[in-house]
């Protein structure tokens, strides 16, 4: 039988390219999108991280009825940064024609962006309730960016 006319540009086949024979297939664009892939990757783990962290660290602070250091919200800031950024990422390898295996992985990772972002449009002005709905909208993001890297491949 032969083989796949798709190229894997992944290792691990995290991705599959849907256009055979297309522009994208040259050497050039295969490391390009290796590349993108694997930023695609490290940003993941990173931004799981980064969330699970300020999510702990809010907690912290929630419980123990106290006004969150400066330095929380930059590491709140970071977190939310690098799920804009791997949203991005996955955009690039979208308009490069590569697809998840698991179409769920896209519904994830919108899900989670738009959980980071509704804090910013509906969190109350009272300090302690605005600083309970980023908390739980960081553990949201948190836990769709696990499940959408458990869906990646």
């Amino acid at each position: 039988m032969a083989a796949s006319a798709s190229p894997s540009f992944a290792p691990d086949k995290t991705f599959e390219h849907r256009a055979p024979g297309s522009a994208d297939s040259t050497p050039g664009a295969a490391r390009y999108a290796h590349g993108v892939l694997q930023l695609h990757q490290v940003n993941a783990v990173l931004l799981i991280a980064a969330n699970l962290g300020a999510f702990g660290w809010g907690a912290y602070y929630l419980r123990r009825h106290r006004a969150p250091h400066a330095a929380y919200r930059h590491v709140l800031a970071l977190a939310q940064s690098l799920l804009i950024a791997q949203i991005a990422l996955g955009l690039l390898l979208l308009s490069g024609h590569h697809r998840a295996r698991d179409h769920l992985h896209y519904l994830y990772g919108v899900l989670a962006l738009l959980a980071v972002l509704a804090p910013w449009l509906y969190a109350p002005s009272i300090p302690e309730r605005r600083l309970a709905w980023f908390v739980g909208a960081t553990g949201v993001a948190s836990a769709l960016a696990v499940r959408a890297y458990v869906t990646a491949g």
